[in-house]
């Protein structure tokens, strides 16, 4: 089969979703209202509320949330078959992912742009406020020490990433000067910044990068996590106008030219996918297909990480309460090509079955190396892009995906710190340095605590990821529900997604921890018991709150 078939059909769907349903949930169910004061205005301080362009907030949101998982998630799917995938990622992203996301962002907006965890205090209870933060945490925690690590690696593997990846950030604060201080042309600077972050990209295979293997008795990744930390805290202190915005931007745009490349590429190259369309030869050691295809395709489909950023970040800087369909529906849009991508690249970017087959003797095969390898093919054999760079744009865009993400991850663990200070009040933890070097300890005392002088730990929590954030997710819509209900609306476009990856994502973390049993990890054992009592425990108390509001409702007619 041609890979325009799986391109054409993908994008159909997730923009007929876009025009279509996305118009209807916004209009006649979230009810989105342009004269509602949003916390921009109510709340600006200039350096986390600060009402924003719907184009730039759309940027900030859509790279935000796509890190490294939605190319890794589908590149590793695609092991039980092109067909489920493309499924999941497809109705995923119309159904799922773009009602979590917007849902989000309404809801937050409309109770002083608080995090879903503090929100849930007021929509439910203390109780599942105290559980849900705890859900949050350890989410972000996952994310932003894992990141380091893939970014590291990414720049270890490709040196000639190295100087479009951290060129990248420079690019970023001019614009953000250009753009505030200046006012100069929104669309003249972003043309200009696009054209710079191209030219990085050419220029970095021809002056690579590459740190000493080991220098201070530390590994070249060790010391990488470091600086990529150092980084992300001080970028979490700065007004979110000054880098975060502008970079989430500029990086959104320059990255959906990418993509727009990649799907040029498929469309003159017309390359055959070798993947089967459902594989039923699976290697030794797979997983079923049911559940975990809905939680190795988290991102790309629905994420409760999602949901944090959404609460975190993007509902403090909504300038119209309608901008919410752009920014939340249409970033979810923006994670869904790119999962698209990679399971095209998975697919479709290898020679013949036989190399397809090699790379996934194993589940967990392709990933990341997939897309870029795959993509990368592909790339060149439609453009003419040499294959060096034609590997290093992927790469770029896979490192500054998952940087933007670890950027607004590491901003979000400090809220959540400072959030517990306003709860406990502990009045230094209010404080946004004591909070960011709590964030950030949290992070390296994972990634070094448990993996070593190497830095790699933060894997090691890994695999509890795609439960989790599903698990996350569900919750987040359970929460949106309860408010829906409150407000005597048909909340049905909400509670069937909810009841749908709640059930998966209990399930699947089940299984998780009877595998962990049998394998006798303890330490992720543990940990997804804590996770499970957590999840349930809010889902219990948020489902009780639902009927109550639906019997309230029901008397009151």
């Amino acid at each position: 089969m041609n890979a325009i078939v799986l391109a054409v059909f993908g994008l159909a769907v997730m923009f007929t979703g876009f025009f279509v349903y996305s118009r209807f949930v916004a209009g006649k169910i979230l009810k989105l209202d342009p004269d509602f004061k949003t916390p921009a205005h109510t709340m600006t301080d200039g350096v986390d509320y600060v009402p924003t362009n719907k184009f730039v907030l759309w940027g900030h949101h859509f790279t935000s949330v796509a890190g490294a998982a939605p190319i890794v998630g589908p590149a590793i799917a695609v092991i039980w078959g092109w067909l489920p995938a493309l499924l999941w990622v497809s109705l995923g992203t119309v159904f799922f992912a773009g009602v979590h996301d917007m849902g989000a962002v309404w809801a937050s907006v409309r109770n002083k742009a608080k995090s879903m965890g503090a929100l849930s205090g007021d929509v439910v209870g203390k109780r599942a406020r105290s559980l849900f933060m705890i859900v949050i945490f350890l989410v972000l925690l996952m994310v932003n020490a894992v990141f380091g690590v893939v970014i590291a690696n990414l720049l270890i593997n490709n040196a000639g990433s190295v100087v479009p990846v951290w060129g990248a950030i420079a690019v970023a604060m001019v614009i953000g000067q250009a753009i505030y201080r200046f006012k100069w042309n929104l669309p003249l600077v972003s043309l200009v910044g696009v054209i710079v972050l191209y030219t990085l990209i050419w220029i970095g295979p021809q002056v690579p990068v590459a740190l000493p293997e080991t220098a201070f008795g530390l590994s070249d990744r060790a010391l990488w996590i470091l600086l990529l930390f150092a980084y992300a805290a001080v970028a979490s202190l700065l007004p979110v106008w000054m880098l975060l915005q502008p970079r989430d931007y500029i990086n959104g745009l320059q990255l959906f030219v990418g993509l727009g490349l990649l799907y040029v590429a498929v469309f003159v190259a017309g390359p055959t996918v070798v993947a089967p369309m459902i594989n039923s030869d699976v290697p030794a050691g797979t997983p079923s297909l049911f559940p975990l295809l809905f939680v190795t395709i988290a991102c790309g489909a629905i994420s409760g990480f999602h949901g944090i950023v959404a609460s975190g970040t993007t509902s403090k800087q909504l300038n119209k309460e309608p901008d919410a369909r752009l920014v939340g529906y249409g970033g979810a849009l923006g994670e869904g090509t790119l999962a698209l991508a990679a399971i095209i690249a998975a697919s479709a970017g290898f020679a013949t079955f036989e190399e397809w087959k090699e790379v996934y003797s194993s589940f967990g095969g392709g990933g990341l190396k997939a897309f870029v390898d795959g993509g990368g093919t592909i790339l060149h054999a439609g453009t003419g892009i040499s294959p060096e760079v034609s590997a290093t744009m992927l790469t770029v865009m896979a490192a500054l995906f998952a940087g933007t993400t670890m950027d607004t991850g590491l901003r979000l663990q400090r809220y959540i710190f400072q959030e517990w200070g306003e709860i406990y009040n502990i009045s230094w933890m209010k404080k946004a340095a004591p909070a960011t070097l709590l964030s950030v300890g949290a992070c390296l005392a994972l990634a070094f605590g448990a993996g070593g002088a190497d830095g790699g730990g933060g894997l090691l929590i890994w695999p509890l990821f795609g439960t989790t954030n599903q698990l996350m997710a569900g919750l987040t819509l359970l929460v949106v529900a309860v408010m829906l209900v409150r407000r005597k609306t048909n909340a049905l476009v909400v509670i069937a997604p909810m009841a749908f990856i709640l059930v998966i994502g209990l399930l699947a973390l089940a299984i998780q921890i009877y595998d962990f049993f049998g394998q006798q990890k303890w330490f992720l054992c543990g940990l997804a018991v804590v996770v499970l009592v957590a999840g349930v425990l809010v889902a219990l108390e948020c489902i009780a709150a639902l009927r109550k509001e639906q019997h309230e409702v029901a008397a009151s007619n």
